[in-house]
């Protein structure tokens, strides 16, 4: 697979994770909430071409409503794509969604996107009163409602997760064809069933190297031709960090990605996490760490190993300060996104680059 460099767009995501200050002090969630803005309007300064809010309903992360927040981004950014990752589409309801993203696009001049998932936490499911036990079926009709909603005709639907519609328009009614992706953690159903709805597929790469993956991007484009669909993206969502130095990346990023780790670990019973486990993530696994080359070298490399379209970049892994944030977030936009693009266009001996799109 050839790849353009010029066709494939980076982003920025964030969950908005409870930050400590530079001497160690909590934030508090609203002033992470208010630095999110400052972040998302640097991201558009620095010409980043998405910048996306993940919903949760934990302590350890300030955001449970992304597009409340996004819709302040709209009013304070010019250019950026204002997203989501992901929106949690199984505990949510998929009309309420597309009129809450089609006043996005409205308030942001046709800027809005979106990415659904089924989440990899579950504490919005008792919180907004469904059931664990209807995990698979919740998405699944959910998703078939929302792609539905999406063709701005009147949605005529029935299922067995709420009550028929018939002829049912939407309020404001959107304006144009919405972006909107799937994020999927690893499971080919859930790849093909990406397909089957003709969405894009973003890739959850949080653990291991992204070589692993292959297989799921394969499968993508396979089961897109077998369903007779033009080619559709494929995206990867990483966490890192860059700074001047990989010295210094290193020490900033790792007692916060180590912390971060052993707390979700330990709800989850997984082994304590230590700087062993962080450095293999980072020379050999999925954190995107270091200097702007560094940074810039490893994306390259899985842009080429994936044939992706899209990277986004997790920009922070546990209670990092804004200011360090605020550091990672110029030096992507304005050294490691122009760098990848060049390593980009060093195509293989033989190889032309052509469409990110394009099959070789």
């Amino acid at each position: 697979m050839s790849i353009d460099p010029q066709a494939v767009t980076f982003g920025l995501d964030t969950f908005g994770d409870v930050a400590v200050d530079l001497e160690g002090a909590p934030v508090s969630s609203s002033q992470v909430i208010r630095d999110i803005i400052a972040q998302g309007e640097l991201a558009d300064q620095v010409g980043i071409d998405h910048f996306s809010i993940g919903e949760h309903h934990r302590p350890d992360f300030a955001v449970s409503a992304p597009d409340m927040v996004l819709a302040g981004l709209a009013a304070r950014t010019e250019r950026i794509t204002l997203g989501t990752a992901v929106i949690v589409l199984s505990s949510d309801d998929p009309l309420r969604v597309v009129e809450r993203f089609s006043t996005l696009d409205a308030l942001s001049n046709g800027r809005a996107e979106l990415t659904v998932g089924r989440g990899s936490f579950t504490e919005s499911f008792p919180l907004f009163g469904f059931a664990m036990q209807d995990y698979e079926t919740l998405f699944e009709e959910k998703l078939d409602l929302l792609v539905k909603a999406l063709s701005r005709e009147p949605i005529t639907w029935s299922g067995t997760t709420r009550a028929p519609l018939k002829n049912q328009a939407l309020y404001p009614p959107l304006e144009r064809e919405l972006p909107t992706w799937v994020a999927v953690g690893g499971s080919p159903n859930s790849v093909v069933r990406t397909a089957r709805h003709g969405l894009p597929l973003m890739l959850a790469i949080i653990g291991g190297p992204a070589e692993r993956f292959a297989p799921y991007a394969d499968l993508f484009h396979e089961a897109n031709r077998k369903l007779g669909n033009a080619p559709l993206p494929v995206g990867v969502h990483s966490p890192g960090h860059i700074a001047a130095d990989d010295a210094t990346a290193r020490e900033q990023l790792a007692p916060h990605w180590i912390h971060n780790r052993n707390e979700i670990g330990r709800e989850r019973g997984w082994g304590p996490s230590g700087i062993a486990e962080f450095d293999g993530e980072w020379h050999h696994g999925s954190l995107y760490a270091g200097s702007p080359e560094t940074v810039a070298q490893k994306i390259a490399a899985t842009i080429r190993t994936l044939g992706l379209d899209r990277f986004d970049l997790k920009y922070a892994s546990g209670p990092m300060p804004h200011e360090q944030l605020m550091e990672s977030i110029r030096l992507y936009g304005t050294e490691v996104i122009p760098r990848v693009r060049e390593l980009l266009a060093e195509a293989p001996e033989g190889e032309e680059p052509g469409s990110a799109f394009d099959e070789a």
